[in-house]
């Protein structure tokens, strides 16, 4: 594109928008390791925001500040980077590209109107970086590719090019192009050539890096001659999607098509989500004050991404689900916002993220915050009225403060000590609801308990806390097992979730075996008899009672049947016994776990005028279903889940032989979308407690899934003993 003078935003201050089209909000998107956030800070040094590489007025970074990032030497959370490029307000959203931090990629897709696809010239393209490109192709979010890590030894931008094109390009490959070309320096002794230059396809012009600023020359003849070579493909892809149905025609007659009508039309079909282009970027060297290519990208985002103003309009309801007319990016609109992220502050408390859809936030007005839709994340619904606090701009660790937030922007409120991820805000007169957006279900169980009785004392708070926060984690607590138990998404998301509630709230908990609901049955019809006589002086203790135990169709619970004739067995002491089977049918009876799918018939018994009592029959009643599970086999049953698995068509093979050796069965495949496919399976559940580890491993990261609850069946004989022996010990099999 063309090139625009250099209008940086002051450091130090907190930077402020009057109106929509003065915004942009784009989202950087890429696997882990590809330069997001190298590219954050040299994006912000180049716009004046950092007085060198990554580093604001205080010496902190502006992107990866948090504590635990700094340990893990990686992204784990959404980071909003406010920098200012020819008068716009650029709000960059540096995303975590690990898989097990995608919640905090898909806020930041919610939050921005275009993505940035960062690649690395030398390890190439990922699976789940495919299917987010295909989820936003979906929607049509405007998108562009930057190629990272140009001076490694092995990067060729040539071959990540063409890459790019296959892959992101399957469709229509016209419509991802790159717009500009490497100009390499002279080759060093491993016979690598660094970039130091870019040449411009459409303004044939050279922009040189090579001072730490760039400079702008015209090409040589033999820059020219590259130029030209990859010019007519640029061209003839950009008036592919020109708007001016005559303009293909009259390049094709030989005009030479004015430089700025083809920027024009670029910028256009960027916008719309046709047309993606692809450029090239790398960090400052030491000194300098531009990285390279990161002039180029300003511009695209500001003359090429969309405003909000350009974004459908955001549908809404009331709080009660009744219809709402949509809604419009205007300032002077009714109040539409969003809590994108949820974050605490030592000294502030809970901070909320917040994307402004319409109207103006102002600190210190009432809002009515509704959280609804999110039961299955382990939220409550929520109708409330909350002032907001005072209005922020984050950058790095600072907060500098705003004083409106409009249509269109983003901004952190303090204080909504009830606003959690994902909840709207709106006008406490005129309430609205948006939809909340399709987060992926955590399926890896990590079962915990309090460290100490101070940590025990704290926990519930904690938990609850990291559940506001973070929409991916799953809150627990299993009635059959009667363990605390934590859903995340992977094992990294498991590490992270327990430093924060040490380091963050001060609690500490063990993680402990997750153990699954398993149950018993008998294999074969039984009778006991429970004998409690006691005597001891006094009213002594006397109960009897004989009882039958057959098997019933799985699912059918325990059944107690009266049919004592001739009041062998009291009338008021019936549902004594009965309390009495049904006690020791939930503590088990051969392996401590809850009896199931039996018809218990109380068929005799005897009791005394003056011994007999509740408390006696009770007894009596657990003791004859103890008797009557002594000489017959005891089935012990375990929970099989009915499994989704969706994977590209070339892992259904691995997957199927992977279920296969968890004893799982396939029950059917078919068609999931182009080159995808469904695989459906049921398995036990105590196979697939790391599946969602595993299926990451088998599928290159490509595999998602979802479980569902079928029945209980019984478990292999030589497994069930083993359980048994386990049982014995106080321990389970995970």
């Amino acid at each position: 594109m063309g090139a625009t003078s250099h209008q940086a935003g002051a450091a130090g201050r907190a930077l402020t928008a009057d109106r929509p089209d003065s915004v942009r909000n784009v989202v950087l998107v890429g696997h882990s390791g590809a330069g997001k956030t190298t590219l954050v800070e040299a994006l912000a040094l180049t716009a004046g925001a950092v007085n060198r590489a990554g580093r604001v007025e205080d010496g902190g970074t502006v992107s990866d500040y948090d504590e635990i990032e700094h340990r893990r030497q990686r992204s784990v959370q959404l980071s909003l980077v406010p920098v200012e490029w020819a008068g716009i307000k650029i709000n960059i959203l540096d995303t975590p590209g690990y898989a097990d931090f995608v919640g905090e990629l898909r806020a930041g897709l919610r939050a921005a109107d275009a993505a940035l696809f960062v690649v690395s010239a030398s390890d190439g393209i990922d699976g789940a970086t495919r299917m987010v490109w295909d989820e936003c192709e979906a929607v049509g979010m405007p998108r562009a590719i930057v190629v990272t890590h140009l001076e490694a030894a092995r990067a060729d931008y040539s071959q990540m090019t063409a890459v790019c094109g296959e892959i992101f390009g399957a469709d229509d490959p016209d419509a991802v192009i790159p717009l500009y070309l490497p100009l390499h320096g002279p080759a060093g002794p491993d016979g690598h050539a660094p970039v130091h230059g870019l040449l411009g396809l459409l303004s044939r012009r050279v922009y040189d890096y090579t001072s730490g600023e760039r400079a702008e020359r015209d090409p040589e003849p033999a820059e020219l001659a590259l130029i030209d070579g990859a010019r007519s493909r640029l061209i003839e892809g950009i008036i592919a999607e020109s708007e001016d149905e005559t303009l293909m025609d009259r390049y094709l007659g030989g005009e030479d098509i004015d430089v700025k009508t083809l920027i024009d039309d670029l910028e256009r079909a960027v916008a719309r989500g046709t047309f993606h282009p692809v450029l090239m970027a790398a960090p400052a060297a030491d000194g300098a004050r531009q990285g390279l290519g990161t002039v180029e990208l300003l511009e695209l985002i500001t003359g090429g991404f969309p405003t909000p103003a350009e974004r459908a309009p955001v549908a809404v309801t009331a709080p009660d689900g009744s219809p709402r007319p949509a809604v419009t990016c205007d300032p002077a609109g009714p109040l539409l916002a969003e809590v994108v992220k949820t974050s605490s502050d030592p000294y502030v408390g809970r901070v909320s993220l917040v994307r402004v859809f319409s109207g103006t936030l102002r600190p210190e007005e009432t809002v009515h915050v509704s959280g609804h839709g999110l039961e299955d994340r382990g939220h409550e619904d929520h109708d409330v009225d909350e002032r907001i606090g005072t209005l922020t701009s984050p950058f790095g660790k600072q907060q500098r403060t705003l004083g409106t937030c409009i249509a269109g922007d983003l901004a952190c409120v303090a204080k909504l000590t009830r606003a959690e991820t994902g909840d709207t805000l709106s006008a406490k007169d005129a309430p609205l609801l948006m939809e909340p957006w399709p987060m992926p279900e955590p399926l890896l169980p990590l079962a915990v308990e309090a460290h100490s009785k101070a940590d025990e004392d704290k926990l519930s708070q904690g938990l609850a806390r990291l559940v506001a926060e973070d929409p991916t984690l799953r809150l627990e607590q299993n009635p059959h097992t009667h363990q605390l138990v934590l859903w995340c998404l992977g094992e990294a998301h498991q590490d992270l979730v327990l430093e924060r509630l040490k380091t963050r709230y001060g609690v500490q908990v063990d993680p402990v075996p997750h153990k699954v609901s398993l149950r018993e049955t008998f294999g074969a019809k039984a009778a006991g008899r429970g004998r409690h006589v006691k005597q001891s002086g006094g009213h002594g203790q006397y109960a009897i009672c004989e009882i039958e135990v057959e098997p019933l169709p799985p699912g059918s619970g325990i059944e107690f049947v009266d049919k004592v004739v001739g009041g062998a067995v009291p009338r008021q002491f019936i549902p004594s016994v009965e309390k009495g089977v049904r006690a020791q049918a939930a503590r088990g009876i051969a392996a401590g776990y809850p009896l199931v799918d039996v018809r218990i018939t109380l068929r005799d018994g005897k009791a005394h005028s003056v011994d007999s009592s509740d408390a006696a029959f009770q007894t009596a009643g657990a003791l004859a279903l103890r008797e009557a599970a002594a000489d017959i086999p005891i089935h012990l049953l375990e929970p099989v889940a009915e499994l989704d698995v969706e994977v590209p068509d070339e892992y259904v093979g691995p997957v199927m032989s992977d279920l296969a050796g968890r004893r799982g069965r396939v029950v059917g495949t078919e068609q999931a979308g182009p080159g995808r496919s469904r695989v459906r399976a049921e398995i036990p559940e105590i196979e697939i407690g790391r599946y969602a580890v595993d299926l990451r491993s088998v599928s290159h990261g490509t595999g998602r899934f979802s479980r569902t609850y079928a029945r209980h069946e019984p478990m292999p004989p030589h497994l069930a003993d083993k359980m048994r022996e386990q049982a014995e010990k106080g321990s389970q099999l995970t």
